[in-house]
């Protein structure tokens, strides 16, 4: 189903073999929770247990939207979804498709990203079937094409099962969001909590991914350009203002942040589709909220495709106790 950030598996959250449908099409671990799906905040009762004054503000003010809340589990929740852990994270998707789909069906939908585990998630509908349709069963399992996904990231996610909440992943909703909607301050403690999207290694593709502060550096890391008449080996994914060095393949040219994070799984996955060997990618500059968020995809598809990034992915504060 399409969601305003990407594309999601979905499966009824409380039918445990529908759920195990979704791991084994994804290749997830079992340990790995899944965020389910409701209309709003009136769809908390029974899939939330205590949940924090803050966290139903956060609900109240920014749902639907790309905000994951990590809530102590409701009856309605089982281990099949949360990984054994004793909380869920819940999200209402800012999508009329998605809306529509969860109005019909009247219950929870669990939906990780609609693509192999630690690939490049899905924007659009066309990438979901080029991911999944050999494990997509005709006459049974349905694709909605709801466009391309607006934001093109997956959701913050805030652990909030304490009295402050903690970001486990960013995403478009940033730490200022947070705190003028629910009213508190962002923790700065790590969480134990397991999320979805936070492993080092996540959201790669098979081209090696790189990573440049600048201009300077990409046109280093680029290298010589390719002998007359040789097929390009390297893209580019850099903002609008850098130039694409002799013999690369300019993947994208985002002119802002939000350009960035809608075109930047498109942009690896044509890396994929051209047969690149590597991509060289210019990590955005400044404190917002989707430039923290690319740049925590963009480090860890390059942990991914080789081991190595030039820089954590976002993290946790450590403890300050």
């Amino acid at each position: 189903m399409p969601t305003e950030t990407v594309y999601g598996l979905a499966a009824d959250a409380e039918n445990a073999a529908a759920v195990a449908r979704v791991y084994a099409a994804k290749g997830r671990p079992a340990d790995h929770p899944l965020i389910v799906h409701v209309a709003g905040l009136d769809a908390l009762q029974g899939w939330a247990g205590s949940v924090p004054d803050y966290a139903r503000r956060l609900a109240s003010e920014l749902w639907p939207g790309p905000l994951t809340l990590v809530v102590p589990r409701g009856p309605r929740v089982g281990d099949h979804v949360t990984g054994g852990q004793p909380t869920v994270g819940l999200r209402a998707p800012d999508h009329p498709v998605a809306q529509a789909l969860l109005a019909v069906f009247g219950g929870g939908l669990a939906a990780p990203s609609a693509n192999r585990f630690g690939r490049v998630s899905p924007t659009d509908a066309v990438h979901v079937l080029e991911e999944l349709g050999g494990v997509l069963v005709d006459g049974l399992d349905v694709v909605l094409d709801g466009g391309a996904s607006r934001v093109g990231l997956e959701s913050t996610i805030l652990d909030c099962t304490g009295p402050h909440p903690v970001v486990l992943r960013p995403g478009a909703v940033g730490p200022a969001d947070v705190e003028r909607a629910g009213g508190v301050a962002v923790a700065t403690r790590r969480s134990e909590v397991r999320a979805p999207g936070t492993l080092p290694a996540h959201y790669a593709p098979v081209a090696r991914v790189v990573l440049a502060a600048d201009e300077r550096q990409a046109r280093t890391l680029v290298g010589p350009a390719p002998e007359p008449g040789a097929a390009p080996a390297v893209g580019l994914l850099a903002p609008a203002d850098v130039a694409t060095p002799p013999g690369v393949v300019r993947l994208g040219a985002p002119d802002g942040d939000d350009a960035y994070a809608r075109g930047l799984y498109r942009a690896l996955r044509e890396a994929d589709a051209l047969g690149l060997r590597s991509v060289v990618a210019v990590v955005p500059g400044g404190g917002g909220a989707l430039a923290t968020a690319v740049a925590d995809r963009l480090r860890r598809a390059a942990f991914g495709s080789n081991g190595t990034a030039t820089g954590p992915p976002f993290d946790q504060a450590p403890d300050r106790a």
